[in-house]
């Protein structure tokens, strides 16, 4: 039997006493998150307990962000450390800093190491005494007696220190080492600046920004609001101390404050940020934090989260798996957060300070965000965003559209207002697309047209940072040549094959947008990007291949060599990447070879739990058949509804919800795999409803193709701003671990012949009915698949 966290046994034991007179009206969501799921091995975003949806303040304990090498590596913290180093503030791609840490005794100012804790001010902990839940983290820091505490609004963090007796009570202050993915720190300042008041500023250059944008840095503000006057205060410099010192400028550096606390005495810190000035920190503190106390925010907290996360409902009598759909839709809503201020002032490219329009009442009329890339989001984020989310969704994309009406292009990744392009492409012109076809319209659909149509064909002067650097190559020749890049930090990629498919696919996307606006030209040219896979499919092998740019193949070809012209991935794993049109690629491979060909891929890849096996590396799965660990394999189970044996998307889409993902902290999402702001999360969210659209909701009507739902109900909450039903029910018989065929299906009592359905049906709101049986039902669901490029043109 499978090892399950002492968190989840707890909070099943305690909501099952509830369960039987539960109201719909007072469903608990957040009690079935468990954060330490998968945070064994996660990315520098993935644990802040202590935020909002989506917001700005992400406060978490760091075990292993200090010195970090930037980039995008897994640090910030894992569950199998014992010690921590501080408390950090800033936590999205590419950007860290400001991290806070109470102790007693004697002053230290460098934290130590993992495997010398006692070297520094570290402190170590027992896993007893942390606690984490959606809005929230506490923790009992062993060396000092101190019992820590965090919470947050959406633009301020709260602290709250009980401390023990002591003459010498500290907070240090860290600014000026680079913290998870920020990379090395070019400038820090902080300064006393009223008897209970710090305020700062941080400016660093993150590993991203060195090739996508090197004349942009990174900046970060704060203000430090304390309920206790220090005693006395310094600076220092790495080991250097500088008593009575009020004020810091330079890198290495930080500062402390001193107190005398009684036994119990509570200490708490608000702590206002922003990514455009001091001023507006101030104001964000103001605006979110003036006559707060900390239990009010931390309930506002548990309010906000329970809004957002029981948007959808799900009943089951499997406690695990509910906890893992709640992790997962937490996941979800973590990344990506808010970089304007309460009054709606944001980071703009060219330094200067951008405002969005205010509404009536002087509020902003939605928010501004810092983002990773969206590669591959379409399979997860984006559908459920736009299914549950489509507000933030339509904030999400107006904050690229601006970017794009200030610089002339879309970024694929911005941090503070530079480009931060982690795969040097750009899927955003798919993302507007697909929220068009989704219905989620309340933007400037004529400039966000003409800026997605740009992002597939324009490619003279176009900026690195905005990614699709070798457009040329696709619009031109009709695919991108094998060759080595060079970056300017010496990075050395070769990606041509993964983004001639790539670039095929988004072209498909923007196509349907030109379609649904009648614009012919632009559709009929956009369409046969769509399909320049073709050029760099080959043959003999029956396989995408990479060419040169003399359209010859390259040579010692191996389908299973990772990088060699494919980003993250393998040509046997990309061959399947034509998600425009799965039909065109049956015709290409042959029913026969395609169906053996990914039949073979699942039975296969299951010895490895459908990845890299217990290997504990984001890239562990890269030379292997299939890979659920990263982006580009996700929508392969979901392509057998296309090739005429639905009941096998249904048997592998419930295997990898039941085997790869788990609910503990080392097997979370697979063995330390990269759940990348919430995307595997979010995947399961998807798969476990039954609903994958492999398309991305790409075409001009998009489709939901059906896996194998888990719950005997989910109810989703339809947002009537957007879509015609106020709820979507998905409803299951016979439902168990064993019965995973559907049998047969309905909505709203109309028999469902075929593995899909317009999703416009689903929004308009009504019941899913699936029967389910332990054996497939091989009749079910093949009549006429799922639609495709070459299918509706």
């Amino acid at each position: 039997m499978k090892t399950i966290s002492k968190t989840i046994l707890l909070f099943a034991m305690i909501i099952s006493l509830f369960s039987c007179s539960e109201k719909k009206d007072d469903f608990n969501a957040t009690a079935w998150v468990d954060p330490q799921i998968g945070s064994v091995h996660g990315r520098w975003f993935f644990y802040t307990p202590a935020s909002l949806p989506f917001g700005m303040a992400k406060l978490a304990p760091h075990t292993n962000a200090y010195g970090s090498g930037g980039s995008w590596a897994p640090c910030g913290y894992d569950d199998r450390h014992n010690s921590i180093e501080g408390f950090g503030h800033f936590h999205e791609f590419q950007i860290g800093g400001l991290v806070a840490m109470p102790i007693t005794g004697k002053l230290q100012t460098i934290p130590g190491t993992l495997e010398k804790p006692e070297t520094g001010y570290r402190s170590t902990f027992d896993k007893e005494e942390e606690y984490a839940e959606p809005g929230y983290y506490s923790v009992f820091l062993k060396e000092y007696g101190i019992k820590a505490e965090l919470t947050a609004t959406e633009r301020v963090g709260f602290h709250r220190y009980t401390f023990p007796e002591s003459a010498a009570s500290h907070i240090i202050f860290d600014i000026g080492h680079r913290q998870g993915e920020s990379s090395g720190v070019t400038e820090a300042e902080m300064k006393l600046s009223g008897k209970n008041t710090l305020e700062g500023t941080i400016e660093t250059f993150p590993e991203y920004l060195k090739f996508c944008d090197p004349d942009k840095r990174v900046k970060m503000y704060f203000v430090i609001q304390l309920s206790k006057t220090p005693k006395s205060f310094g600076s220092f410099v790495e080991d250097k101390t500088f008593d009575g010192q009020g004020a810091t400028k330079g890198t290495g550096n930080g500062m402390y404050i001193n107190f005398v606390t009684k036994k119990g005495e509570v200490v708490e810190m608000q702590v206002g940020l922003s990514y455009t000035s001091i001023e507006n920190a101030k104001g964000n503190l103001k605006a979110e934090a003036a006559e707060q106390t900390f239990d009010a925010v931390k309930e506002t907290a548990h309010r906000k989260w329970n809004e957002k996360l029981g948007r959808i409902k799900v009943e089951t009598k499997d406690s695990i798996n509910k906890v893992k759909f709640y992790t997962g839709l937490y996941h979800a809503l973590l990344g990506r957060g808010l970089a304007s201020d309460a009054k709606g002032t944001y980071p703009r490219h060219d330094g200067k300070i951008g405002q969005i329009p205010l509404d009536e009442n002087g509020k902003p009329k939605y928010n501004h965000y810092n983002t990773d890339g969206i590669w591959g989001g379409f399979w997860n984020l984006g559908q459920l965003w736009a299914l549950t989310y489509p507000d933030y969704l339509s904030e999400y994309l107006q904050s690229n559209i601006d970017f794009a009406k200030e610089t002339g292009w879309l970024h694929d990744g911005i941090a503070a207002g530079a480009h931060a392009n982690g795969v040097q492409t750009n899927c955003f012109g798919l993302m507007i697309a697909a929220a068009y076809n989704s219905g989620v319209r309340d933007f400037d659909v004529e400039e966000a047209y003409k800026i997605a149509y740009k992002n597939e064909t324009g490619y003279s002067k176009r900026p690195f940072g905005s990614g699709k650097y070798d457009l040329a190559y696709f619009v031109k020749e009709g695919y991108i040549p094998s060759k080595d890049t060079t970056l300017a930090n010496g990075w050395v990629f070769n990606f041509g094959a993964s983004h001639t498919l790539e670039f095929a696919y988004t072209s498909y996307g923007v196509s349907q947008f030109a379609k649904a606006l009648g614009k012919t030209e632009d559709y009929k040219k956009l369409t046969q990007q769509a399909g320049n896979w073709k050029n760099i499919f080959d043959p003999e092998t029956k396989f995408i291949r990479p060419r040169y740019q003399d359209g010859k193949f390259i040579e010692n070809f191996n389908p299973m060599e990772a990088w060699r012209g494919f980003q993250e991935a393998n040509a046997y794993q990309y061959t399947w990447y034509v998600p425009q049109d799965p039909a065109g690629l049956i015709k290409i491979l042959g029913l026969d070879l395609f169906n053996k060909r990914l039949e073979t891929t699942f039975n296969e890849s299951q010895k490895s739990t459908f990845g890299g096996g217990k290997g504990i590396d984001s890239f562990s799965g890269l030379e292997r058949l299939y890979n659920h660990g990263n982006q580009p394999c996700l929508h392969h189970s979901f392509l057998f509804n296309y090739s005429g044996k639905p009941w096998l998307t249904q048997k592998w889409s419930r295997a990898i919800c039941d085997e790869f993902y788990g609910a503990e902290p080392l097997h979370g999402y697979g063995f330390g795999q990269d759940e990348d702001q919430g995307q595997l999360g979010a995947w399961f969210v998807m798969a476990s409803m039954g609903l994958f659209d492999v398309q991305g909701h790409a075409a001009m009507n998009p489709t939901f193709q059906f896996g194998s739902p888990l719950f005997d109900k989910v109810t989703i909450k339809l947002d009537q701003k957007y879509y015609k039903g106020e709820e979507l029910i998905i409803e299951t018989k016979n439902n168990s671990k064993k019965n995973k065929y559907i049998q047969s299906a309905s909505f709203n009592g109309e028999k469902i012949e075929n593995a899909w359905i317009d999703r416009k049906k689903l929004t308009d709101g009504g019941t899913l009915f699936f029967e389910m049986g332990v054996k497939p039902n091989t009749k079910w669901g093949t009549r006429t698949p799922p639609p495709s490029m070459s299918t509706s043109e």
